[in-house]
């Protein structure tokens, strides 16, 4: 082993490292080849065009910005047991590969991090596998995070990074982050619409631009889609596909969750070759050109109770339910940001922590959501109303939702997952505060026989969501007796490094 000091590698130093790190792969003249994939624009796909060397794995360990910094010791241990748990050493009963790790410190992020490269050729020449290399070293820094002592990375939920260019050039512009828009307009649109043409249309009316992706030899089988703000004049636009932006937004999930048939499918392919040659919708008189009806808002405020009441019974690890009623409350504050909000808010910063609850890392693992009460036209409503003025029955409405989001608050904070917990009560409680306190109060409802009943919301709950807190239920892990929020200090997830390992 060599031990470098705590200066900074010069040219040589790293040229020395190198030249080390190869030696087996000049020696036995052999390297790893992977074939080089490059876009065909003629053809409109990725063609083979030949083979380069890929000799050498790399990946990065991160830590949470707020979980400060480690030891060169301490950053050595791990980057052994993690090499060793990987198959590069002999622990593995092989030949050994020859690695490196560097201490980058501290990124842009805050994040404290290392740099693992692994040479591929073993001391005897053979070629080291990296086959499931992905989820193998998921699972490694999991074991590193208990060892360690580090705060762990869930592995039931994972979202989509942000890489340095994109932050970089949002700062510059000084303007949000194209994908985090856009996720936001996809997720109003979807959970507001009930099929997929409707969608189509309504994603378009956000001011999105939007295309689909065609089942190869096909113009009539769409098998995803792609979207893009829309760019300023002499700009081009910067695509997104729906599975870049978040896991639960590709066409295949959210197609789960919309009527289907023959004809509707015919009606939304429609759509999205309207979209895709950039001409007016088909359908003008779709459900997104109707205003709902007022008993509406008292429909979907009873299901929205009916379903922060039902989440208390689900258990803890039934996640593709709680994933599915993530999804739909996210849903509904990405709706009314939408329409409330000129530039990103309270109600945008809502809708962004609940979706991750909606990400599942692997979602085929977890079966299918049980039935719950649905809220799914929340969206709806919010994307339909006919101005930007506040109105008691959204105040009704709005304390459900912030009772759902407790729900999942406290199935977090069950679960042992207090990071997770604490973004979601750290935005219920400092950001939403403000806004609940210039809602108008609540107002009476009738009983479905005509006769006037107490209010859809009890008066105490709503002066509690008022103030930022959900309405204490049985068996919530919250006081009995509301006090008022505490001030803590909020943080942004930093970016993911890698594909792999202690990334926070």
């Amino acid at each position: 082993m060599a031990w470098y000091d705590d200066g900074v590698l010069d040219r040589d130093d790293a040229l020395a490292i190198a030249k080390h790190l190869d030696q087996p792969r000049k020696a036995y003249s052999v390297s790893v080849q992977i074939k080089d994939m490059q876009w065909d624009a003629a053809k409109k796909e990725r063609v083979h065009v030949g083979y380069k060397d890929a000799s050498v794995w790399h990946c990065s360990l991160s830590l949470r910005a707020e979980e400060g910094a480690l030891t060169d010791q301490q950053w050595g241990d791990i980057a052994n047991d993690f090499v060793d748990a990987m198959g590069f050493t002999e622990a593995s009963g092989k030949a050994r590969c020859r690695w490196a790790a560097i201490n980058h410190g501290t990124s842009e992020n805050g994040n404290h991090h290392i740099h693992l490269a692994v040479s591929l050729i073993r001391e005897d020449g053979t070629k080291a596998s990296t086959h499931g290399d992905y989820k193998r070293a998921q699972q490694t820094c999991r074991e590193l995070e208990v060892k360690y002592g580090l705060e762990q990375l869930s592995s039931v939920h994972a979202t989509r990074g942000y890489d340095r260019a994109e932050k970089a050039t949002a700062g510059r512009d000084e303007r949000e982050m194209h994908r985090s828009s856009l996720a936001r307009k996809v997720r109003a649109s979807a959970s507001a619409s009930a099929t997929e043409d409707e969608f189509v249309r309504r994603a378009r009316d956000t001011g999105m631009l939007v295309r689909p992706r065609y089942a190869k030899n096909t113009t009539d089988v769409i098998v995803g889609y792609s979207v893009a703000e829309r760019p300023k004049p002499g700009q081009r636009p910067v695509w997104f596909g729906g599975g870049t932006l978040a896991s639960d937004l590709k066409l295949g999930a959210l197609r789960e969750n919309w009527m289907d048939s023959p004809q509707l499918a015919t009606a939304a392919a429609a759509e999205w070759n309207a979209a895709a040659r950039n001409r007016r919708t088909v359908s003008k008189i779709g459900p997104e050109n109707g205003t709902p009806p007022e008993q509406m808002w008292v429909e979907y405020t009873r299901n929205a109770t009916a379903l922060a009441d039902q989440l208390r019974t689900i258990p803890r690890d039934d996640h593709a339910t709680w994933a599915k009623a993530a999804r739909d409350v996210s849903g509904a504050f990405a709706a009314w940001s939408h329409r409330l909000e000129t530039t990103p808010g309270p109600l945008a910063a809502t809708a962004a922590e609940l979706s991750r609850t909606a990400q599942l890392r692997a979602p085929r693992q977890h079966g299918k959501p049980v039935a719950l009460p649905s809220i799914a036209g929340t969206a709806m409503l919010f994307m339909a109303a006919s101005s930007k003025n506040k109105t008691a029955a959204q105040t009704a409405l709005m304390v459900q939702l912030i009772n759902t989001a407790f729900a999942v608050y406290e199935m977090h904070q069950q679960s042992g997952r207090t990071r997770e917990a604490q973004r979601i009560r750290a935005v219920v409680e400092q950001q939403l505060a403000p806004f609940t306190a210039t809602m108008p109060k609540p107002v009476l409802v009738g009983a479905e026989q005509g006769a006037a009943t107490e209010a859809a919301v009890p008066p105490r709950a709503v002066d509690i969501a008022r103030r930022g807190m959900a309405p204490i239920r049985p068996g919530s892990v919250l006081p009995e007796t509301p006090t008022p929020a505490t001030q803590t200090k909020t943080f942004q997830p930093s970016r993911r490094d890698s594909a792999s390992g202690l990334d926070r």
